[in-house]
Protein backbone atom coordinates (compact mmCIF):
# COMPACT_ATOMS: atom_id res chain seq x y z
CA UNK A 1 0.00 0.00 0.00
CA UNK A 2 1.23 3.37 -1.06
CA UNK A 3 0.20 7.17 0.02
CA UNK A 4 1.09 10.33 -1.45
CA UNK A 5 1.93 13.21 0.95
CA UNK A 6 1.38 16.65 0.15
CA UNK A 7 3.78 19.71 2.38
CA UNK A 8 3.71 22.86 1.89
CA UNK A 9 6.79 23.44 4.59
CA UNK A 10 8.56 20.59 5.76
CA UNK A 11 7.48 21.14 9.35
CA UNK A 12 4.33 20.33 9.03
CA UNK A 13 4.68 16.71 8.06
CA UNK A 14 1.95 13.77 9.20
CA UNK A 15 3.67 13.47 12.73
CA UNK A 16 2.28 10.35 14.45
CA UNK A 17 0.52 9.37 11.37
CA UNK A 18 4.13 8.77 9.80
CA UNK A 19 5.07 6.65 12.60
CA UNK A 20 1.39 4.79 12.44
CA UNK A 21 1.96 3.91 8.82
CA UNK A 22 5.49 2.85 8.95
CA UNK A 23 4.27 0.22 11.62
CA UNK A 24 1.69 -0.96 8.82
CA UNK A 25 4.21 -0.89 5.79
CA UNK A 26 2.56 1.50 3.93
CA UNK A 27 4.97 3.68 2.28
CA UNK A 28 4.93 7.29 1.61
CA UNK A 29 5.99 9.19 -1.55
CA UNK A 30 6.38 13.36 -0.02
CA UNK A 31 5.49 15.85 -2.62
CA UNK A 32 6.99 18.90 -1.08
CA UNK A 33 5.09 22.10 -3.39
CA UNK A 34 6.70 24.88 -1.98
CA UNK A 35 10.10 23.37 -2.66
CA UNK A 36 8.76 22.48 -6.56
CA UNK A 37 8.57 18.95 -6.37
CA UNK A 38 5.82 18.26 -9.01
CA UNK A 39 2.61 16.38 -7.83
CA UNK A 40 3.32 12.53 -9.90
CA UNK A 41 0.10 10.49 -11.93
CA UNK A 42 -1.63 9.50 -8.56
CA UNK A 43 -3.18 6.04 -10.41
CA UNK A 44 -0.84 3.89 -8.30
CA UNK A 45 -1.78 5.94 -4.72
CA UNK A 46 -3.85 4.10 -2.31
CA UNK A 47 -5.29 7.51 -0.50
CA UNK A 48 -3.48 11.00 -0.07
CA UNK A 49 -2.98 12.99 2.65
CA UNK A 50 -2.49 16.97 2.72
CA UNK A 51 -1.17 18.94 5.10
CA UNK A 52 -0.86 22.45 6.58
CA UNK A 53 1.15 25.13 5.56
CA UNK A 54 1.74 29.05 6.19
CA UNK A 55 -0.01 30.03 2.92
CA UNK A 56 -4.15 30.48 2.53
CA UNK A 57 -5.81 28.77 -0.39
CA UNK A 58 -6.54 31.92 -2.76
CA UNK A 59 -2.63 33.05 -2.92
CA UNK A 60 -2.21 31.48 -6.32
CA UNK A 61 -0.36 34.57 -7.57
CA UNK A 62 2.28 33.91 -4.94
CA UNK A 63 2.26 30.09 -5.10
CA UNK A 64 0.92 28.84 -8.17
CA UNK A 65 1.06 25.44 -7.81
CA UNK A 66 -1.90 25.73 -5.51
CA UNK A 67 -3.80 25.50 -8.89
CA UNK A 68 -2.37 22.66 -9.66
CA UNK A 69 -2.60 21.04 -5.93
CA UNK A 70 -6.36 22.02 -6.26
CA UNK A 71 -6.87 20.31 -9.15
CA UNK A 72 -5.14 17.10 -8.18
CA UNK A 73 -6.54 17.04 -5.23
CA UNK A 74 -10.19 17.45 -6.87
CA UNK A 75 -8.80 14.83 -9.68
CA UNK A 76 -8.16 12.47 -6.64
CA UNK A 77 -11.49 12.59 -4.91
CA UNK A 78 -14.04 13.35 -7.63
CA UNK A 79 -12.45 11.06 -10.12
CA UNK A 80 -10.42 8.44 -8.65
CA UNK A 81 -12.32 7.87 -5.35
CA UNK A 82 -9.23 8.14 -3.50
CA UNK A 83 -9.39 8.25 0.10
CA UNK A 84 -8.40 11.47 1.61
CA UNK A 85 -7.26 13.28 4.70
CA UNK A 86 -6.09 16.95 5.32
CA UNK A 87 -5.66 18.81 7.95
CA UNK A 88 -5.50 22.91 8.79
CA UNK A 89 -4.39 24.58 4.94
CA UNK A 90 -5.23 20.21 3.59
CA UNK A 91 -8.56 21.09 5.06
CA UNK A 92 -9.08 24.36 3.46
CA UNK A 93 -7.69 23.00 -0.02
CA UNK A 94 -10.20 20.13 0.05
CA UNK A 95 -13.06 22.47 0.65
CA UNK A 96 -11.86 24.84 -2.31
CA UNK A 97 -11.47 22.25 -4.74
CA UNK A 98 -14.28 20.73 -4.32
CA UNK A 99 -16.34 23.94 -4.68
CA UNK A 100 -16.69 25.94 -1.05
CA UNK A 101 -15.41 29.03 -0.18
CA UNK A 102 -12.30 29.90 2.57
CA UNK A 103 -11.98 33.31 3.75
CA UNK A 104 -10.21 34.99 7.02
CA UNK A 105 -11.28 34.84 10.01
CA UNK A 106 -12.22 37.67 12.14
CA UNK A 107 -10.21 36.40 14.76
CA UNK A 108 -7.38 33.83 14.33
CA UNK A 109 -8.07 30.82 16.65
CA UNK A 110 -4.87 29.44 17.78
CA UNK A 111 -4.30 27.24 21.21
CA UNK A 112 -4.82 24.01 22.94
CA UNK A 113 -9.02 24.07 22.08
CA UNK A 114 -12.17 21.82 21.88
CA UNK A 115 -14.22 20.67 18.88
CA UNK A 116 -17.22 19.44 19.01
CA UNK A 117 -18.36 16.81 17.04
CA UNK A 118 -22.26 17.54 15.98
CA UNK A 119 -24.50 14.73 15.34
CA UNK A 120 -22.91 13.79 11.58
CA UNK A 121 -19.67 13.65 13.47
CA UNK A 122 -20.55 11.32 16.01
CA UNK A 123 -22.43 8.79 13.51
CA UNK A 124 -18.83 9.52 11.04
CA UNK A 125 -16.56 6.71 10.44
CA UNK A 126 -13.85 9.21 10.91
CA UNK A 127 -14.70 10.12 14.18
CA UNK A 128 -15.76 6.83 16.08
CA UNK A 129 -14.91 5.98 19.39
CA UNK A 130 -14.07 9.51 20.34
CA UNK A 131 -15.88 11.77 22.58
CA UNK A 132 -18.29 14.68 21.20
CA UNK A 133 -15.92 17.30 22.39
CA UNK A 134 -11.90 16.70 20.98
CA UNK A 135 -8.93 18.54 22.49
CA UNK A 136 -7.03 19.97 19.35
CA UNK A 137 -4.19 22.22 18.73
CA UNK A 138 -5.49 25.23 16.61
CA UNK A 139 -2.88 27.36 14.91
CA UNK A 140 -4.62 28.98 11.66
CA UNK A 141 -5.87 31.90 10.72
CA UNK A 142 -8.30 31.03 8.17
CA UNK A 143 -10.99 29.09 7.54
CA UNK A 144 -14.07 27.10 5.65
CA UNK A 145 -16.68 29.75 5.04
CA UNK A 146 -18.66 27.92 2.66
CA UNK A 147 -18.65 23.91 2.61
CA UNK A 148 -18.52 22.23 -0.90
CA UNK A 149 -21.93 20.70 -2.40
CA UNK A 150 -22.35 17.55 -0.96
CA UNK A 151 -20.21 17.56 1.59
CA UNK A 152 -21.02 17.09 5.28
CA UNK A 153 -19.77 19.81 8.53
CA UNK A 154 -19.04 17.09 11.09
CA UNK A 155 -17.63 19.54 14.07
CA UNK A 156 -17.54 23.49 14.93
CA UNK A 157 -15.44 25.64 17.39
CA UNK A 158 -16.94 28.67 19.26
CA UNK A 159 -14.43 30.16 16.83
CA UNK A 160 -14.86 27.89 13.72
CA UNK A 161 -18.51 26.29 12.33
CA UNK A 162 -16.28 24.29 10.01
CA UNK A 163 -13.54 22.24 11.84
CA UNK A 164 -14.05 19.00 10.02
CA UNK A 165 -15.77 17.86 6.55
CA UNK A 166 -16.74 14.27 5.19
CA UNK A 167 -17.25 14.61 1.32
CA UNK A 168 -18.61 10.74 0.33
CA UNK A 169 -17.64 7.50 2.19
CA UNK A 170 -13.79 8.47 2.48
CA UNK A 171 -12.55 12.05 2.04
CA UNK A 172 -12.02 13.99 5.48
CA UNK A 173 -10.95 16.83 6.28
CA UNK A 174 -10.22 18.77 9.97
CA UNK A 175 -9.06 22.67 10.29
CA UNK A 176 -7.50 21.57 13.58
CA UNK A 177 -4.27 19.52 14.73
CA UNK A 178 -4.43 16.02 16.09
CA UNK A 179 -1.30 14.25 14.27
CA UNK A 180 1.27 16.60 16.50
CA UNK A 181 4.56 15.13 18.27
CA UNK A 182 7.18 16.43 21.63
CA UNK A 183 8.74 18.68 18.60
CA UNK A 184 5.62 20.39 16.94
CA UNK A 185 5.20 23.28 19.23
CA UNK A 186 8.99 24.16 18.81
CA UNK A 187 9.51 23.44 15.28
CA UNK A 188 6.56 25.73 14.35
CA UNK A 189 7.64 28.45 16.60
CA UNK A 190 11.15 28.36 14.49
CA UNK A 191 9.14 29.43 11.51
CA UNK A 192 8.73 33.90 11.78
CA UNK A 193 5.56 33.61 10.60
CA UNK A 194 3.84 30.89 12.84
CA UNK A 195 5.22 32.56 15.76
CA UNK A 196 4.05 35.59 14.82
CA UNK A 197 1.02 34.82 14.37
CA UNK A 198 1.20 32.76 18.21
CA UNK A 199 2.31 36.18 19.79
CA UNK A 200 -0.22 38.08 18.59
CA UNK A 201 -3.42 35.94 19.45
CA UNK A 202 -1.69 35.00 22.79
CA UNK A 203 1.11 37.41 23.88
CA UNK A 204 4.81 37.45 24.08
CA UNK A 205 6.22 34.43 25.40
CA UNK A 206 3.32 32.43 24.67
CA UNK A 207 5.58 29.79 22.62
CA UNK A 208 6.82 28.13 25.39
CA UNK A 209 3.72 28.00 27.49
CA UNK A 210 2.10 26.86 24.62
CA UNK A 211 4.31 23.94 24.33
CA UNK A 212 4.03 22.99 27.80
CA UNK A 213 0.53 22.75 27.72
CA UNK A 214 0.37 20.96 24.18
CA UNK A 215 3.31 18.10 26.49
CA UNK A 216 0.69 17.89 29.10
CA UNK A 217 -1.94 17.17 26.69
CA UNK A 218 0.10 14.51 24.01
CA UNK A 219 -0.99 11.44 25.49
CA UNK A 220 -4.44 12.49 24.73
CA UNK A 221 -3.47 14.13 21.21
CA UNK A 222 -1.82 10.59 20.67
CA UNK A 223 -4.99 8.77 21.38
CA UNK A 224 -6.89 10.61 19.16
CA UNK A 225 -4.74 10.25 16.42
CA UNK A 226 -4.88 6.66 16.70
CA UNK A 227 -8.22 6.12 16.64
CA UNK A 228 -8.95 8.62 14.01
CA UNK A 229 -6.17 7.07 11.73
CA UNK A 230 -7.36 3.54 12.53
CA UNK A 231 -10.97 4.45 11.23
CA UNK A 232 -9.57 5.93 8.23
CA UNK A 233 -7.84 3.23 7.68
CA UNK A 234 -11.01 1.27 8.08
CA UNK A 235 -12.84 3.71 5.87
CA UNK A 236 -9.83 2.67 3.12
CA UNK A 237 -10.69 -1.02 3.58
CA UNK A 238 -14.27 -0.73 3.07
CA UNK A 239 -13.50 1.69 -0.59
CA UNK A 240 -11.16 -1.44 -1.78
CA UNK A 241 -13.92 -4.28 -0.87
Amino acid sequence: MKFIVLQHINVEHPGIFRDFMKNDGIGLDTIELDEGDPIPEMDGYDAMIVMGGPMDTWEEEIHPWLITEKTAIRHAIMDLKMPYLGFCLGHQLMAAALGGTVGKMARPEVGILDIELNTAGQSSLLFSGLPDRIKTLQWHGAEVTEPPPDSVILARSPLCAIQALQYGDTAFSMQCHIEITDTTVTDWGKVPVYKESLEQTLGDGSLEILNDETLQNMTDFNHSARIIYNNFMQALKRHSE
